[in-house]
């Protein structure tokens, strides 16, 4: 009897170590940096704590291992993200195709990852408050915007705290 039990307890301990190792390599969720983004009404900006979709324009989205944090802008993303305890390879950082979205109301279908994005600055165009960024997936839509409105195209490495600073100086002389 203790021959039968002796081999039903290493049957039952082998069929338990075959499904815990079944279940390690289940998927689980999603990681958050592959979550759905999306900026609801409600939404509050990380840095400046006013709601997102009242501001025309593109939107930016940080997704990191904490989590999300949403932007207002894709300056107000940047200017958090280049701060040095904020600035590194693993976030993922996403804004608007304007190429693809009403500036009124940018849809958030059309989210693309900023480290690959045509930013235009100084276009003149209203948005959050502070420096004004416009963001395209495709190089000829920024060119245009920017031909129109006299601002320039930069890529994200580009752009930098004084590069902020110099486009929210001259928003602000009403350019």
């Amino acid at each position: 009897m203790n021959k039968v039990y002796s081999r039903a307890s290493r049957l039952l301990a082998g069929v338990l170590v075959c499904l815990a190792l079944a279940a390690c390599d289940q998927a689980g969720p999603p990681p958050a940096s592959e979550a759905p983004l999306g900026f609801h009404r409600g939404d509050e900006c990380h840095v400046c704590g006013m709601v997102i979709t009242d501001f025309p324009g593109p939107k930016g989205a940080a997704v990191g291992a904490g989590g999300v944090k949403k932007f207002c802008s894709p300056a107000e993303m940047l200017g958090w993200w280049l701060q040095p305890e904020n600035h590194r390879a693993d976030v993922k950082l996403y804004v608007h195709d304007m190429g693809r979205s009403h500036w009124d109301a940018p849809d958030d279908a059309h989210l693309i990852d900023a480290r690959t994005a045509y930013f235009v600055v100084g276009s003149g165009l209203k948005g959050a408050m502070g420096v004004v960024l416009a963001t395209f997936a495709e190089a000829q839509a920024a060119q245009k915007l920017a031909t129109e409105t006299g601002g320039r195209v930069l890529r994200l490495e580009d752009i930098d705290q004084k590069v902020l600073g110099q486009a929210l100086a001259m928003s602000s002389m009403g350019h």
